[in-house]
């Protein structure tokens, strides 16, 4: 499968690339920036230095391939998908936040601006292999796969673009978000959750989330040492949240940065209903994600990492989810760790399109991490 990537200078694209070069299945033919155009993809991802002869060339000159993968700033893609998804063959991905959402009002709670494709949103299956895989496998066509989905939101079933034999549309998740629903995802489905009392989810993560633009805030004299909530409310992950837990309890988010270069940590504080114990709660993440490749559960009795740790995740795809429970307020402090450009970006991502495409899940993913 021939691959092309927009916006490949940057973190998240710089890491689809990485992922793309180690599948046996894909070939990534071009890659784009406007600044680097022309310039060898080492200099701006020396990791990959004599791993590819690739240089960046502008966006203009992307030829059909494929899979299109879509790593422009938020709003990029949104902005200019009549040109770029005819470019698409087999799947587009996008990995902003631009359709991850399947509601106009829900985007725009949490954005400046209204949506600029309203009649895109429910077109692109939300890349959550986890609680998608099901969508992601039947991915044949875009009506096939989106129906459902347009069916719910009152949207006509036949889309505007949207052909047999059309190219995939997913949508890369939110990283926080990700982390997130992972967490809660188990305890909603089980119905174990007392869903008359909100839930406060914690976010802690590393400076790679605030992408490769330089700011104030990320001069090297403000970020070191910081422990800076950024986003005590309003982040506009929530939205995906709502969506992907519909059900379950209102989530409230807050998010803080910290001195690592990747990672997320989340640590969701919820309350069971009445009758609900600690082995109820258990059997929950085992029901859930006992058999999932990429979801591990972490109860360790010993040693050092008794609990999710985004340390020991850098550079995988795996998420590592934990709880601790207190008997006596029936409070679950549901925990999920995982590194925010993989598995919370480019590696679910591409865990998706294997499976939309048809490969073995966790081709190109396995990469276990390193310790220490």
């Amino acid at each position: 499968m021939r691959v092309g990537i927009l916006g490949a200078s940057g973190y998240a694209g710089g890491e689809f690339l990485r992922l793309a070069l180690g599948h046996p299945g894909l070939e990534v033919g071009q890659v784009t920036s406007r600044e680097y155009a022309g310039q060898p993809v080492h200099i701006v991802h020396p990791n990959l230095r004599g791993v590819t002869g690739l240089r960046f060339c502008r966006p203009e000159e992307l030829e059909p391939v494929d899979v299109l993968v879509s790593a422009l700033p938020h709003g990029g893609l949104a902005e200019r998908v009549d040109d770029y998804l005819p470019l698409a063959r087999r799947a587009l991905i996008d990995l902003s936040d631009d359709f991850r959402l399947r509601s106009a009002g829900a985007y725009g709670a949490f954005h400046s601006r209204p949506h600029p494709r309203p009649d895109l949103l429910g077109t692109f299956i939300y890349g959550n292999p986890e609680l998608h895989r099901a969508e992601l496998v039947d991915a044949a066509s875009v009506p096939a796969a989106v129906g459902a989905a347009a069916r719910a939101d009152g949207l006509s079933d036949l889309i505007e673009g949207a052909v047999p034999g059309g190219p995939v549309r997913i949508a890369g998740a939110g990283c926080i978000a990700t982390a997130t629903i992972l967490a809660l995802h188990p305890l909603v489905v089980a119905g174990v959750l007392n869903v008359e009392r909100d839930v406060i989810a914690d976010a802690k993560i590393g400076s790679s989330a605030a992408g490769k633009d330089v700011s104030l805030a990320s001069h090297h004299p403000e970020r070191s040492g910081a422990v800076r909530t950024y986003a005590p409310t309003g982040h506009r992950h929530q939205a995906e949240i709502a969506q992907e837990l519909a059900g379950g309890p209102t989530v409230h988010l807050s998010a803080t940065a910290v001195e690592r270069v990747r990672g997320v940590l989340v640590a969701a504080h919820a309350f069971v209903r009445e009758g609900v114990g600690e082995p109820e709660v258990l059997e929950a993440f085992r029901r859930a994600y006992d058999a999932e490749p990429f979801v591990r559960l972490v109860r360790a009795r010993r040693g050092v990492h008794r609990v999710p740790d985004p340390r020991i995740l850098d550079g995988t795809n795996y998420c590592d989810v934990g709880f601790a429970f207190d008997e006596l307020t029936g409070r679950v402090v549901a925990l999920a760790a995982l590194d925010n450009l993989v598995k919370g970006t480019a590696g679910h991502a591409v865990q998706a399109l294997n499976l939309a495409l048809g490969f073995p899940e966790a081709t190109g993913l396995g990469f276990t991490g390193l310790h220490p």
